[in-house]
């Protein structure tokens, strides 16, 4: 049965397309946890962003325009190294969260048509632990994600602090 309703199929059928089933189909799944996955963190980083931006020196922006720069050269030579330091920051923090997507969401977007693309190492720990009453097993796998991500975290942390001098500590 394909949907009748949502934004996204109605756009689809106004345009003569057959609406998709999307959470059905196991190639949409990605795409769909990237897509609302960026969504729902834009706010909180266009915030952290634009704080940044704020910090800059204006005065720098008018000495550029007075020179003659472009808007290109104004934001590759004052724009961007002005926010490196939150951009180093914030790469920092996201990398630690590489290897834990997040199990909520994905929880709950999987179906029984999508499992095989859809399962997660937390997803992993919750069957096992919970679902097959495997607790040391489950621990055992949370604890070894958990060590991954902060290896990841003081590698990329240490890589900043040679490159840009920026780091967590």
């Amino acid at each position: 049965m394909l949907p009748s309703t949502g934004v996204v199929n109605s756009i689809i059928k106004l345009f003569g397309g057959e609406p998709i089933y999307f959470m059905a189909k196991r190639e949409w799944f990605r795409p769909l946890y990237v897509i609302s996955e960026v969504w729902s963190t834009m706010g909180w980083n266009s915030i952290i962003f634009l704080s940044a931006l704020t910090d800059v020196d204006q005065e720098m922006y008018e000495a550029a325009t007075i020179d003659g720069a472009s808007r290109f050269q104004t934001l590759r030579r004052i724009t961007f190294p002005s926010i490196l330091p939150t951009v180093s920051i914030m790469l920092i923090i996201n990398c630690g969260h590489v290897m834990s997507l997040g199990f909520e969401k994905v929880y709950l977007m999987q179906t029984d048509l999508n499992i095989d693309v859809s399962r997660v190492i937390s997803t992993f720990v919750y069957e096992q632990g919970i679902l097959q009453s495997q607790t040391s097993y489950a621990s055992a796998i949370g604890l070894m994600n958990s060590v991954v991500n902060f290896i990841l975290v003081i590698s990329v942390n240490w890589i900043s602090k040679k490159l840009s001098e920026v780091s967590l500590w």
